[in-house]
């Protein structure tokens, strides 16, 4: 059973799925302290979320990870008003978690 923002749901991911819950896109500010809008035309920028439930066939991730991926390339699911991203464990770029500190290099054959 996994945790959404509190609420218990029986739902199980499966194979390599990864579903993950997006940082919100809006205003940014720049290095400067100037607000960009939400509007404003940029290149191909990649996009931070916290993985929120995984498939048995999920190696590298864990719950609670936060991952980088290609907004461009996913599927949102709504459940309970809440949108989520759900991901092929392929098409995350890289992984970012306190757990990783263990002194490898995070590659495998």
């Amino acid at each position: 059973m996994a945790d959404f923002r509190g609420e218990k749901l029986p739902i199980r991911m499966l194979h390599d799925r990864v579903l993950v819950a997006a940082d919100e896109e809006g205003e940014r500010r720049s290095a400067a302290g100037i607000v960009i809008p939400a509007t404003a035309q940029r290149g191909k920028r990649l996009a931070w979320a916290e993985v929120v439930a995984q498939g048995a066939g999920v190696r590298s991730v864990q719950v609670g990870d936060r991952v980088l991926f290609d907004p461009e390339e996913r599927s949102v699911v709504e459940l309970h008003g809440v949108a989520y991203v759900l991901l092929r464990e392929r098409e995350i770029h890289a992984v970012a978690s306190e757990r990783l500190d263990d002194g490898g290099t995070g590659l495998y054959l």
